[in-house]
């Protein structure tokens, strides 16, 4: 019987909610899985683990600074699709940590681009480009051709990253793709992100009445699933030619606006009060306060609205989204309340 060669893929970064999500989408593929991470004192693997396929990829742990670690691996796996997906992620640390955030974000990428183009050019990379690369540059829904204003030292070394994958791309005709993702949230986001800290602080004030604390709920964002994104990553790179793309749902939301969907979800009666700092969300049967507003979780600036134009992914790739905001809502918050009692 002849033998079938699986496909391999490559994903830095395995451990994250992308990471995960793809790779189990990948084994459904049939492909062998391979995951660069960074072994740390906490469990971060837990992802893998939750998804139950924490057996079923291979991890090596890697510094994506060190230039020829990761080229003997790369040489070594010689993926056929290679997803750069490992990053300093989270915005508000990137104003802390900009020297770390610029590291992992940028400059680790260089040494993948250039072992796929000194050694390994038939390799196809993926790269986790961000919605946030757009800053407020426009109140309109965002595409592949829309101006970019970054706001962060995570989105500008995200779209200095990005504009090396483009170069890199028609410099030397690299299969390379760009998937600029807008937010894309899941149970398995880290609790320091918005929609995470808010399903995560619910749950603990229903059952110890604890106040959440938040920044600026006004602010808007475009909020898909990421388990459908991946499959979106997994699109492009199988697509006839190598592009750019937008991913994202079309339609923005506010941060208080998730707040209600999770408050409704949960049964709760309540009522906004104040304005800006001062805004509050109280509980309208005990007078309880549900969320407070913080100025401490202010960031320095701040991007206000985000709306994607998905047009090309949609004819292209046939890629769009089936979950709204609401029934993300509602799986984020079902998922918390079955953490908290598996856990209490």
């Amino acid at each position: 019987m002849k033998k079938i060669n699986r496909k391999k893929a490559l994903i830095t970064g395995i451990c994250g909610q992308d990471g995960a999500y793809l790779a189990q989408f990948l084994l459904k593929k049939k492909y062998k899985v391979y995951g660069f991470y960074r072994r740390s004192s906490s469990d971060n693997t837990w992802r893998l683990k939750r998804l139950k396929i924490f057996d079923k990829v291979e991890l090596l742990d890697v510094d994506l600074l060190e230039f020829n670690r990761v080229k003997d691996l790369i040489l070594k796996i010689n993926p056929d699709e290679l997803y750069n997906l490992a990053a300093q992620s989270f915005v508000g640390s990137s104003f802390s940590n900009p020297h770390t955030t610029t590291n992992i974000n940028s400059n680790a990428l260089i040494n993948i681009l250039e072992t796929i183009r000194l050694f390994r050019n038939r390799i196809k990379l993926y790269q986790a480009s961000t919605s946030e690369m757009f800053g407020n540059s426009s109140k309109s829904a965002l595409s592949e051709k829309s101006i970019f204003l970054p706001d962060s030292p995570y989105a500008i070394s995200k779209l200095f990253s990005h504009h090396l994958v483009l170069n890199y791309r028609k410099a030397y005709n690299l299969n390379f793709y760009s998937g600029i993702l807008f937010n894309h949230e899941s149970p398995l986001r880290g609790e320091e992100f918005v929609t995470r800290k808010i399903t995560k602080g619910l749950i603990e004030y229903v059952n110890y009445k604890k106040t959440l604390f938040l920044g600026n709920v006004n602010s808007k964002r475009d909020w898909g699933y990421a388990k459908e994104y991946a499959e979106a990553m997994w699109r492009m790179m199988n697509y006839e030619k190598s592009s750019t793309y937008v991913i994202g749902t079309g339609k923005t939301y506010s941060v208080k606006s998730f707040i209600n969907q999770c408050l409704k979800r949960l049964k709760i009666d309540y009522i906004w009060k104040g304005k800006g700092i001062n805004t509050t969300c109280i509980n309208k049967t005990d007078g309880s306060i549900i969320i407070k507003v913080d100025v401490k979780y202010y960031r320095p600036s701040d991007v206000i609205y985000l709306k994607a134009n998905n047009k090309k992914a949609k004819k292209e790739l046939k890629w769009s989204p089936k979950i709204t905001m609401k029934k993300l809502s509602e799986i984020m918050i079902d998922s918390e309340i079955e953490f908290f009692k598996f856990n209490n």
